[in-house]
């Protein structure tokens, strides 16, 4: 039988609202062996230990807990008696989990990160299937050599691809720009397609300190005063979440060329679901890197992990970004 360890965070899947029906709720609630007894009754083909990382709403998801989780999700994979980890975890920063993970741990092994959209008491938990599904991909050797996946909703997701698309409903999540990887059910697993990651490496080594990077959501009006006020003085790079293929108010373009002249890394990167952004001759001049398929979040992520390991060359920046 499969052995898997489930390294738990908290978040919805772990909540508790109080009622079947009741619209606000409190995540990270449910302790992972209080969890492991529940789904206990499903029949899950396959051994479960879990560690309690942390029992926390995502939203409070950051470095401490990150750095808990990889030291984690690192004994685990070393561990022979472990053939593959899942991750529970709360929706609104599950993305930027997965992708961290995704950058930071070798591929010997399945990693699935899972989590839901209702509470544990609420009519319709999604939890418990999500879970199932959870395991089903772990437990699949074929999981291996696809880098951190993301089961929702019936689906399967690359760490790279997936993203959070709604506040409500089950189907909260989708790829970009690959969609779904692969499709399941407790009882089934069909991949769309042969492993994509090459060597079983960590594509990152961890960083105990991740630098500043603060994201800029561009709008209407915005300005470069707007800019300044936002940035703290050990602030080393700069995402901007543009408008349309990561565009920016000609001020605001100005103010980041100057900031990028010395020294702080500039990724332009668009607020649009589908962002695909690349590179434009002005980038060049500017100083600039461009995103290309990452959004925002993920996009602060590869260039904390970037500058973390002393990267500060634009050209090989962008280099790194192509190549995701």
């Amino acid at each position: 039988m499969t052995k898997l360890t489930v390294l738990a965070t908290g978040g919805t899947i772990a909540g508790i609202a109080g009622s079947a029906i009741a619209h606000d709720y409190r995540s990270g609630e449910i302790g992972i062996e209080d969890y492991l007894e529940k789904v206990g009754g499903l029949g899950l083909e396959a051994e479960l230990s879990g560690t309690q990382i942390a029992n926390i709403d995502s939203a409070d998801i950051g470095p401490a807990v990150w750095q808990a989780l990889h030291t984690a999700a690192m004994a685990a994979l070393s561990n022979p008696e472990c053939d593959g980890i899942i991750v529970t975890h709360g929706t609104d920063t599950l993305e930027e989990t997965a992708f961290l993970l995704d950058l930071t741990l070798p591929g010997n092994k399945p990693v699935v990160v899972v989590g839901a959209m209702r509470p544990a008491d609420a009519v319709g938990y999604d939890g418990l299937r999500n879970f199932a599904n959870a395991v089903r991909v772990a437990s699949d050797p074929d999981a291996a050599g696809r880098g951190v996946l993301v089961v929702m909703g019936d689906r399967v997701f690359g760490a790279r691809d997936v993203y959070k698309v709604r506040t409500r409903g089950t189907e909260a999540f989708r790829g970009f720009p690959r969609e779904s990887v692969g499709l399941v059910t407790p009882a089934s697993l069909e991949w769309f397609g042969a492993p994509w990651r090459s060597g079983t490496d960590a594509a990152f080594a961890w960083s105990d300190e991740l630098p500043e990077v603060v994201i800029l959501y561009a709008h209407a009006g915005l300005d470069a005063a707007a800019v300044s006020r936002q940035l703290a003085e050990g602030t080393r790079g700069i995402v901007v979440a543009g408008v349309g293929e990561g565009n920016m108010p000609e001020s605001v373009r100005q103010e980041l060329a100057r900031l990028a002249a010395r020294g702080i890394c500039v990724v332009r990167a668009s607020r649009a679901d589908e962002g695909l952004v690349d590179r434009e001759p002005e980038d060049e001049t500017n100083g600039f890197v461009a995103a290309r398929a990452l959004n925002p979040q993920k996009a602060r992520i590869l260039l904390q992990l970037l500058l973390a390991g002393g990267e500060r060359d634009p050209a090989a920046i962008q280099r790194a970004f192509d190549g995701r």
